[in-house]
């Protein structure tokens, strides 16, 4: 009997762990182990194309950083609805900034490493609750290596920073500590 009362209680705990709704009255919020606070009424997103605005353009980094958007607010939320341009939390905004610069200068002026840093402006927008909108940039950077063939690690070093700023971009959009 007590191993079964330890199965039931473990297994109430798991639930309540994975999955969580609170509600106070008229206003509700679903929390989620990805730590998203998203209204239970938000049914549908929209990601916009981010232009390349930069002065130093990739060809492919606006698809890669759209599509890598898209699929990670869809894989961290839950929201399964993607609409174009009038989703009921928006995303929109441009690539303002890519630049690759020497780091960490010696006394001899060389560089002991270089920096690849980029910077996408956000402008994001919850027709639900207004008091979430923002407009702001998000920047990241990599380091790497002097030595280092920058042509054969570009793109590894762009993934990088891109997971770094959708994951600020999705804080700040439903992580609402």
């Amino acid at each position: 009997m007590r191993f079964l009362n330890k199965i039931i209680y473990i297994s109430l705990i798991c639930l309540c762990v994975t999955s969580c709704k609170i509600n106070f009255g008229a206003v509700s919020a679903e929390y989620s182990t990805s730590g998203a606070s998203i209204s239970p009424e938000t049914k549908t997103y929209s990601i916009d194309y981010f232009p390349n605005k930069a002065l130093l353009v990739v060809t492919y980094l606006s698809s890669k950083f759209s599509d890598e958007l898209k699929k990670y607010i869809k894989q961290k939320t839950g929201l399964n609805e993607i609409t174009n341009n009038n989703g009921q939390v928006r995303f929109e905004g441009q690539i303002t900034g890519y630049e690759n610069k020497p780091m960490d200068i010696k006394q001899n002026e060389v560089a002991a490493s270089n920096r690849l840093t980029i910077t996408i402006r956000v402008k994001y927008t919850n027709t639900l609750d207004d008091k979430f909108d923002f407009d702001q940039s998000f920047s990241n950077y990599a380091d790497y290596s002097t030595d280092a063939d920058f042509n054969s690690i570009e793109e590894a070093l762009i993934e990088e920073i891109i997971q770094k700023i959708i994951e600020d971009i999705y804080t700040k959009a439903f992580v609402n500590w």
